[in-house]
């Protein structure tokens, strides 16, 4: 059976069937199973806390006053969003002598104005800086599909607490695909939103130029939802979920070079029924020639935003506490200290050149469209060796990357068949064409689904 969605479960609770206690005491019953991934997936649980919003959500409800379709819904909230009284660790030992929180970050606020029950933070690749999702200070979270392979990153513990019902949704951040890529290889949807949309303030900072904050969940309607008060639309009114866009007369675009190279043979497989089976439903697919994305391995050579802005924000932690953090992170932020001012001013030019010559073809399509990820989730093995874990590494980011540096909005679809390891169905769209996006994903997602 598939996991509840937003939706069926606010029309549970609207209607009695259910309540709020009732599905949080389940949800921190699933993350308390000494059988079960909770102990990995969270590095904090707040069951008091939880169990009282639960009930709060419960007693309001009967008064009449239901805030939005997430209110009494059990979510989970990333490791790097600050919540008032708690230290902020980001997935890292070297934090944990920081004072706490002094208020919720806004998306934190956001979502608890929503009626959310935040049962807990989630367990994450330290500082986010990592597609894979392994973390040795807190364990890596099996993924949900086979629990020997890593459940990708950095969101690891987001996608593992939807697809193992610890949570109703998660609230994930997206740098280079922290996101999309453990939606993919988790059976998931992940929605990457244009990164201004929503504010990444109270928020430990990977690369302020690049970060994005987006859901991970079971459908594109509850990614639309969990967005929406994200980006601060529950003030404005009721939220509305964008309608489903019609297929017939869609045009996608697939990118021939650098985003379809070297890809497994399950990913291929199950990405090309996908095209089929959209072209079957009137979309027009076309190749196109956008060799501008080889030129991206080249900008980004000397470390990119991640690497130079990571290094300003933690060289003075990495002078104090620098011998705690993870041997696979620490060397990627260093990476950004023999990055000069001019190659930083030159990074940026070269981007705003980018984007510009990219949506001068993009722009005439509905939707760019590939694999989410290059490979399915590596095994935990795999990933062990500092030469397994940067290859595999590169490989889960490749595509997602391209979204974030082009400053776009992207969501990743379930596309494999029963019986094969997860695999995501990428749209990316124009700057901005968020809830367009959201629109056309209605109508791809049952269609890509299971081909």
């Amino acid at each position: 059976m598939a996991n509840p969605t937003i939706t069926q479960l606010a029309a549970d609770l609207a209607a009695g069937r259910t309540t709020s206690r009732t599905l949080t005491e389940e949800a921190l019953a699933r993350i308390a199973d000494p059988k079960g991934e909770g102990s990995r997936a969270f590095v904090k649980v707040w069951k008091d806390q939880a169990l009282a919003a639960a009930e709060a959500s419960d007693t309001l409800r009967k008064a009449g006053l239901v805030p939005s379709a997430l209110a009494g819904i059990p979510v989970s909230i990333k490791n790097l969003c600050d919540v008032a009284g708690e230290t902020t660790l980001s997935g890292s030992k070297a934090l944990d002598d920081a004072k706490p929180a002094t208020a919720d970050a806004p998306v934190v606020a956001r979502l608890r104005a929503a009626g959310a029950v935040i049962v807990g933070s989630t367990n994450m690749s330290e500082f986010a800086f990592s597609g894979v999702g392994f973390n040795p200070h807190y364990g890596t979270p099996g993924n949900p599909a086979d629990r020997t392979r890593v459940p990708g990153g950095s969101s690891a513990g987001a996608a593992v607490s939807v697809a193992d019902r610890m949570a109703v949704a998660a609230l994930g951040t997206d740098t280079g695909g922290s996101v999309r890529i453990p939606a993919a290889v988790c059976g998931l949807v992940g929605f990457k939103p244009t990164a201004r949309r929503v504010p990444i303030d109270g928020v430990v900072p990977l690369s302020t130029s690049l970060d994005s904050i987006g859901p991970l969940a079971n459908s594109v309607e509850d990614c639309a939802i969990v967005d929406a008060v994200f980006a601060g639309e529950l003030g404005k009114g009721p939220i509305s979920v964008p309608e489903a866009a019609p297929l017939a007369g869609l045009r996608f675009a697939i990118p021939k070079h650098f985003v379809m190279d070297e890809l497994d043979a399950t990913v291929a497989q199950a990405f090309e029924r996908a095209a089929k089976a959209l072209a079957a439903k009137g979309v027009k697919i076309e190749e196109i020639d956008l060799a501008e994305l080889n030129e991206l391995p080249a900008i980004n050579a000397k470390g990119g935003f991640a690497a130079s802005e990571a290094y300003a924000w933690h060289k003075d932690l990495i002078a104090r506490r620098g011998n705690v953090y993870d041997p696979f992170v620490h060397p990627r932020i260093m990476r950004g200290k023999d990055m000069t001012a001019a190659d930083y001013i030159e990074l940026l030019a070269r981007r705003a050149d980018l984007c510009r010559r990219v949506s001068a073809i993009t722009s005439n399509y509905d939707a760019v469209i590939m694999p989410t990820c290059a490979i399915v989730a590596p095994t935990i093995e795999e990933v062990s060796t500092p030469e397994g874990f940067t290859k595999k590494n590169l490989l889960l980011l490749r595509n997602t990357t391209v979204g974030n540096f082009l400053d776009r909005c992207g969501i990743s679809l379930p596309c494999n068949a029963k019986g094969e390891l997860p695999v995501g169905f990428m749209l990316m769209g124009e700057t901005m064409a968020d809830k367009r996006v959201l629109a056309m994903a209605r109508s791809v997602a049952p269609v890509v689904a299971g081909q």
